[in-house]
């Protein structure tokens, strides 16, 4: 098992709308993947106005992350919203081998 993770972060006052929008189409298109396992989303107010996104997926494989993601998994997917909430991004993310329960 694969996992993929990435971190965003948002004005703190627009987390909740950013959360409904993400759960929309990022969550949505992960979960409606083939080989997704889950996919979690974490937020976390850093106490200065922003607040830390983090999505974690899991996956059966490599390949079915190709399917979400495109040839090169190590770039982030983004939708056409974006840029309205992020304040800042990750424009990679970072895959794991899930080693133990």
């Amino acid at each position: 098992m694969i996992s993929r993770m990435w971190r965003g972060w948002v004005a703190t006052d627009r987390a909740a709308e950013y959360v409904a929008y993400i759960n929309e189409t990022g969550m949505a298109e992960y979960k409606a993947t083939p080989g997704n396992l889950d996919a979690q989303m974490w937020t976390r107010d850093l106490g200065d106005g922003r607040t830390e996104v983090v999505t974690l997926s899991w996956w059966e494989s490599l390949d079915s992350i190709k399917a979400f993601a495109g040839d090169d998994i190590t770039q982030a997917v983004f939708y056409p919203s974006d840029d309205n909430f992020l304040i800042d991004r990750e424009t990679t993310v970072t895959h794991f081998e899930v080693t133990g329960t």
